[in-house]
């Protein structure tokens, strides 16, 4: 019972520092900002030690921890790269957590701090190719025409990547409804066999009852017929006699 209780005070305490992870990432930090690392690197140590113990959550609640710290992880190496535009693909690459990780969230946290890090990413990224006044002015015509291009190349990749995620959206989602259908299916027909079955039993029942009501009637018909055949073998004989006593044999 000890075990049990320090497992989930662990795991409360787990929750309340991957929420406070989240809040801090949400927040713009300096780059003296060195919380969330830490935060990071505890949040990691007790996952491990969720994991090894004896009461631990679910497969499925440690598989959303693991994404949930990956995707910390995953936000603070992009943070430490150099140039918006390898910010911004790292940021691609990065999978938020798919459940509020607090009750009173409507939208998991990390999707939201995936989202305003894939925009801050962006502006970013523009700011460096076009923005530049005492780059920009001095480039040569077919570079800014490449940072324009550059531009709505990216635009178009993250159009792709959100008409991909809508179209596996609605994939799930006439999935869902194709496997709902064949359940219910499934269960129609589960239902007429068994009222099939419950129906093929009565049957048999019956024609049992039946054919035994069959057998004794077979076996009274046979008596009636048996004492009926006795009955005229014996007025037969009894007549016989009879006739040979009144008319004797004539000489």
């Amino acid at each position: 019972m000890a075990s049990s209780n320090m497992a989930s005070r662990l795991e409360i305490n787990f929750i309340r520092l991957l929420s406070r992870c989240e809040s801090i990432a949400s927040e713009k930090r300096g780059e003296t900002e060195w919380r969330l690392e830490k935060y990071v690197g505890a949040l990691e140590e007790m996952l491990v030690a969720l994991r090894k113990s004896p009461s631990k959550p679910t497969p499925e609640v440690l598989t959303e921890y693991t994404r949930k710290v990956d995707f910390l992880k995953g936000l603070l190496e992009a943070e430490k790269l150099s140039s918006p535009t390898e910010k911004a693909l790292a940021n691609q690459f990065l999978a938020p957590g798919r459940t509020p990780t607090i009750a009173n969230e409507r939208m998991p946290a990390t999707k939201t701090v995936h989202m305003q890090t894939k925009a801050r990413c962006t502006g970013e990224m523009r700011d460096e190719l076009l923005d530049r006044p005492t780059v920009c002015r001095g480039l040569p015509l077919d570079e800014r025409q490449s940072a324009a291009e550059l531009d709505a190349v990216l635009q178009h990749h993250h159009n792709l990547q959100e008409k991909l995620a809508e179209d596996m959206l609605n994939l799930a989602r006439n999935l869902k409804n194709n496997t709902m259908a064949a359940q219910n299916i499934i269960r129609q027909d589960n239902q007429t066999l068994s009222h099939s079955m419950r129906q093929a039993d009565l049957n048999f029942e019956k024609l049992k009852t039946e054919s035994e009501r069959l057998e004794q009637h077979t076996k009274k018909s046979v008596n009636w017929l048996l004492w009926l055949m006795l009955i005229l073998v014996s007025f037969t004989f009894i007549s016989m006699i009879l006739f040979i006593r009144i008319f004797p044999r004539l000489r």
